[in-house]
This record gives C-alpha cells, sequence and structure tokens, in this order.
C-alpha cells in the first residue's frame, strides 16, 4: 500500500518533467554543453594585453619625464625676471545699505 502512494507521486512528476524538457527542447539546446574553447581568441586576447602592457609603459615613461621636466622648472632660478609688481590698493568697501523703517499707519 506505501509503494501504490509513492508511485502515484512520483509517475506524474517523472512525466511532467519530461514533458518539460520536450517542450523546452523547442526553445533551448538540452544537450550537454561542449567545453572546446578555440585558442583564437585567447591569443588575441594575450596580443590585445601586450599591447596594453607597452602602451602602459609608454605613458609612465612619459609621465616621468614630463615630471623631471616640471621639477628642473620649478628649481630654475627666478632673479632674472623682470617683474613690475607695483599693485593699486583695493578699492573701498561700499557703503552700508540704509536700515529699513517699519511701516506704520
Amino acid at each position: 500500500m506505501c509503494s501504490k502512494g509513492f508511485v502515484k507521486r512520483v509517475v506524474p512528476f517523472f512525466l511532467t518533467f519530461a514533458l518539460g524538457l520536450l517542450i523546452a527542447s523547442f526553445f533551448v539546446s538540452v544537450a550537454l554543453p561542449r567545453f572546446q574553447f578555440s585558442n583564437r581568441g585567447f591569443n588575441r586576447h594575450r596580443q590585445y594585453d601586450r599591447q596594453m602592457e607597452l602602451e602602459n609603459q609608454r605613458l609612465r615613461e612619459e609621465n616621468s619625464r614630463l615630471k623631471r621636466q616640471q621639477a628642473e622648472r620649478a628649481n630654475e632660478d627666478f632673479t632674472n625676471l623682470d617683474l613690475d609688481l607695483d599693485v593699486p590698493p583695493p578699492p573701498p568697501p561700499p557703503p552700508p545699505a540704509p536700515r529699513a523703517v517699519p511701516y506704520r499707519r
């Protein structure tokens, strides 16, 4: 009697599962996936990585060159500069606004 109840529950489950796989196979492949990857894409990525590394190295070198130039310019002697720094005094501040008088009737 126990096995009859088990069959009544398990058989509909497997039938429903099989019907679901049948319907799903129309839209999606239910076969096992292939895990064989071609090396074409890997080589392309490796070449791209090499190009990025070379470009990054070139940019690092350029950055360090620019930093050295900036440091050299900062260390230059500014005594030969002829600067006329006569600055006029600032204008006086504007007068304060008149005080508001409350309106009375």
